[in-house]
């Protein structure tokens, strides 16, 4: 597997170019291991039009059997990472947000297994930098973090779906995610019976109603 841990901004995929991108909320999409940036973008005509969509391609070359596959951090355990190597893919992420030339007004995460738990390992990083994160059948990395003590005093509205059938994230990472999730974050999850390692239809209905939940509180949020 490669060391890069940058992220390659000619593969992002945009929702929206130049100017349509002004003023308007980011929601950062990012996939699974061994998929690629185009593979959650296909959801992109399906959710809010109100904030603008860049799928990220993870750093990593996926190593074989997969083929043109990329992934956040290595498997060096199933559902716990180095946490050296999940800072590395966070570090990655953050300094592209720094790199932008526009500076969306919020920032919203989602993504899916490895993907699910960036948007979780980015919240926890960086939460005053993000609205809120969409964790689909991913996990809490191991390790306590810097702002855990923040996000317990000031939880941000989470997101968590994963189905009974899911035979890819272990037991353990389960347990860890619901016992951190309910005390750092405003948590709405949902278990969907008979799912494997995917986004159902119904999943995917019930993101979008929590997607249009963020955006609709803060367009009603008084100005200063």
């Amino acid at each position: 597997m490669t060391t890069s841990t940058t992220i390659d901004n000619a593969a992002v995929l945009w929702s929206a170019t130049g100017a349509d991108r002004a003023d308007r909320p980011l929601l950062i999409i990012m996939h699974g291991y061994g998929s690629h940036e185009g593979d959650l973008f296909s959801l992109a005509p399906h959710l809010p039009l109100e904030p603008v969509i860049a799928a990220l391609r993870a750093p990593l070359v996926a190593p074989a059997p997969v083929t043109d596959g990329w992934a956040w951090f290595p498997i060096s355990e199933p559902g716990s990472p180095a946490p050296a190597t999940v800072t590395a893919a966070v570090t990655a992420v953050l300094a592209w947000l720094d790199a932008l030339p526009q500076r969306p007004p919020s920032v919203g995460l989602l993504g899916f297994s490895q993907g699910g738990a960036m948007a979780l390992e980015l919240l926890r990083a960086a939460p005053d930098r993000f609205s809120f994160a969409v964790n689909l059948s991913g996990f809490i990395a191991t390790g306590p973090q810097s702002s855990d003590a923040v996000l317990a005093a000031q939880p941000l509205p989470v997101f968590w779906g994963r189905g009974t059938a899911d035979g890819v994230i272990p037991a353990s990472a389960i347990e860890r995610t619901q016992a951190w999730l309910p005390g750092h974050s405003t948590l709405t999850e949902r278990i969907y019976e008979g799912l494997p390692h995917s986004i159902s239809q119904a999943e995917l209905g019930d993101v979008v109603n929590f997607l249009r939940a963020q955006y609709a509180a803060v367009a009603v949020e008084p100005t200063a």
